[in-house]
């Protein structure tokens, strides 16, 4: 995803799949702690529905609204840790695995994707 955008524009923005078939709508952006690079968004995926979360990475911002990567059912089947709070680094592990992402360089206890995008829960 370009890494210019602010990340606060994304909360509120449609978001669609791989094949265009609209998933639900950007709820929450998760940055990288020591990057403040968007890695991850919680998508509200229907009016009583949950929170998806979605790795931001191979993601495009169009005019239309969020365009991700994934096929809508592997959207659908992520795990829900809730929106709002620090993702640990298991729930991002737990991530990772369910998109089939390689784990990043980094160990897991070096990384945190807690800071949500507009907020400061210091």
């Amino acid at each position: 995803m370009q890494t210019d955008i602010d990340p606060r524009s994304l909360i509120g923005r449609k978001a669609y799949d791989r094949n265009g078939a609209k998933i639900g709508t950007v709820d929450e952006v998760y940055l990288d702690d020591a990057t403040g690079v968007p890695e991850w968004a919680a998508l509200r995926t229907g009016l009583f529905s949950r929170d998806a979360f979605v790795p931001l990475e191979n993601s495009e911002l169009a005019s239309d609204g969020l365009h991700v990567p994934y096929e809508r059912s592997l959207i659908k089947e992520a795990p829900d840790f809730g929106v709002g709070r620090h993702l640990s680094p298991e729930q991002e592990i737990q991530l990772y695995r369910h998109y089939n992402i390689a784990l990043p360089p980094a160990t897991h206890e070096d990384r945190d994707f807690g800071r949500l995008a507009g907020r400061d829960d210091s």
